[in-house]
């Protein structure tokens, strides 16, 4: 597993939890270190045991707390630039879906050895979505819900979602979309401000 992916997982449960919770959890699933090099690849057998780690030691199940890291990715400070990368992706929340398709090839673009799991939307009307995902991590489709309800609230859609099953590593979420100009959504400027 890319180091980015790991060290996104470390983030999140540093940046919500603090560093104590993240020390215990690697403790859990009994690694020799706590720090992951973003550039370094893994082993693909510590990802899944990692996040067992974090579900027990939150005491929360593991679909809970991987849907809070997708909502951390695309909302938190500290990964701002990840929100700036998906909201490329269109002008509305329904051409921000369709660009969901691209995401994995647009990620290698910027780092080439990073292999996100294959995402596929599927339209059933103007309104109603699938987004089917195939990952070798069992609960990757809820991290997609987290950054699929952030993102809606982005764009300022109202969109009702829901996970509909999983087998075989794939992972279908449901999308109906009920309002596309529900609130505001969120600023966004295409050029990066300077602080």
């Amino acid at each position: 597993m890319h180091g980015l992916i790991n060290r996104a997982i470390q983030c999140f449960v540093t940046d919500s939890y603090g560093a104590d919770k993240w020390v215990e959890a690697t403790r859990f699933a009994d690694m020799d270190f706590v720090e992951f090099e973003a550039m370094l690849i893994y082993d693909d057998d510590i990802t899944p045991k990692l996040l067992d780690a974090i579900s027990n030691i939150l005491n929360r199940p593991r679909s809970d707390v991987m849907e809070d890291m997708g909502t951390y990715l695309v909302s938190h400070p500290n990964v701002e630039a990840l929100r700036r990368l998906l909201r490329f992706g269109g002008v509305t929340f329904v051409e921000f879906l369709h660009s969901l398709d691209d995401l994995p090839d647009r990620a290698r673009l910027a780092v080439s050895d990073l292999n996100l799991p294959r995402i596929e939307l599927r339209d059933h009307s103007p309104t109603h979505f699938s987004l089917i995902c195939e990952s070798p991590i069992d609960g990757y489709g809820h991290v997609m819900m987290g950054i699929l309800r952030t993102m809606a609230d982005d764009y300022g859609a109202l969109a009702l979602l829901e996970h509909t099953g999983s087998g075989n590593g794939i992972e279908t979420i449901s999308v109906t979309l009920v309002e596309t100009e529900f609130a505001a959504g969120r600023a966004f400027d295409l050029g990066a401000r300077a602080s």
